[in-house]
């Protein structure tokens, strides 16, 4: 198989995956998640029901997806940073430049659904803690620390990604609830969740 191919079916089950992913979000916003099945979402994908499940074990699952993907681009933003800037900086940057992504309407939509079906709670939580763990593992090669195989890092690294992953749930959860759709206010209070990071919590 050439490399060609290679990325042809490499792009085809991204394109996939991430249809299916759309289709159970669109499907859970006019419908809410409890009355939407896995055929439903298959077949507004166009696949097969053991398509579905070659992506996906459940609809749950499939609908967060989409929001793990985009966790996914932000730690790719964060390893994108010159090298020179400092761990803050580059996450702050990062993720000031990711808000474009998160304040679409679509998104924003989505984003509330989420919240307030207590189903997606446990795979929101797992996807965060993904997210956190792929972050550490960024943040502990900024910082010139080894990084074994089984990806664990350092304190340092560790509490970085944790703290800044918290900072940034908070924002989104203030913001999803509170009715708006600017993303001015959004960005600033991700600006100011840095800037208290930086000052210190203990700062007066």
């Amino acid at each position: 198989m050439t490399t060609v191919e290679l990325g042809r079916r490499e792009r085809k089950k991204l394109a996939t995956r991430a249809a299916l992913s759309e289709a159970a979000v669109a499907l859970s916003l006019e419908h809410g998640v409890e009355h939407v099945t896995i055929e439903q979402i298959a077949d507004a994908a166009d696949v097969s029901l053991r398509t579905f499940f070659n992506y996906f074990s459940s609809k749950e699952e499939a609908v967060v997806a989409g929001d793990s993907a985009r966790g996914d681009v932000l730690v790719e933003l964060v390893r994108a940073r010159p090298a020179d800037e400092s761990v803050m900086t580059a996450l702050r940057t990062a993720m000031l430049e990711h808000v474009e992504d998160l304040a679409g309407d679509d998104q924003l939509d989505a984003l509330r659904m989420m919240r307030r079906t207590p189903s997606l709670l446990p795979h929101q939580l797992a996807a965060y803690a993904d997210r956190e763990r792929a972050l550490a593992v960024v943040i502990a090669e900024r910082l010139g620390d080894d990084v074994p195989d089984d990806g664990s890092v350092g304190l340092r690294a560790a509490l970085a990604a944790a703290v800044v992953m918290a900072g940034v749930r908070v924002v989104l959860l203030r913001w999803t609830d509170g009715g708006t759709r600017d993303r001015d206010v959004l960005r600033a209070d991700l600006a100011e969740m840095f800037d208290q990071l930086a000052a210190g919590l203990d700062d007066r």
